[in-house]
């Protein structure tokens, strides 16, 4: 039998970084404030970006959208409103990309796939 799972992780050249924004003690002064905690490091991942044109959908609409999908082992769990940095090599040199969660993850037998976009800060 072919393990399906090891064949779509040797697809995923990309890192992802995942952080929350939580509530945190200051041990100084004991003060409560908020700040990006770190919760996964050096995920292996795969972003796909996909450009769709609306006006061919609706006569209306006008302009470029852009999909970012992300995938992943389905043993990652990834909580809504966290932060995500991938991590990919272009050319010679590494590009960060920061998006946040944008639906509930599609999980299937080897991985998951979850829409993200652009991340504009914690709300």
């Amino acid at each position: 039998m072919v393990n399906t799972k090891n064949i779509f992780g040797r697809m995923w050249k990309d890192r992802m970084t995942v952080s929350e924004y939580m509530k945190t003690v200051n041990p100084d002064d004991k003060s409560t404030e908020f700040s990006e905690i770190l919760v996964l490091e050096d995920i292996p991942c795969k972003i796909s970006f996909t450009t769709i044109n609306p006006a061919s959908l609706s006569e209306s609409a006008a302009g470029v959208v852009q999909i970012v999908k992300l995938f992943c082992d389905n043993t990652v769990k990834i909580r809504p409103g966290s932060k995500l940095t991938i991590r990919r090599k272009v050319g010679e040199n590494y590009e960060n990309f920061a998006f946040a969660q944008s639906g509930l993850p599609s999980v299937y037998t080897c991985h998951q796939e979850i829409m993200l976009v652009p991340f504009e800060g914690w709300a």
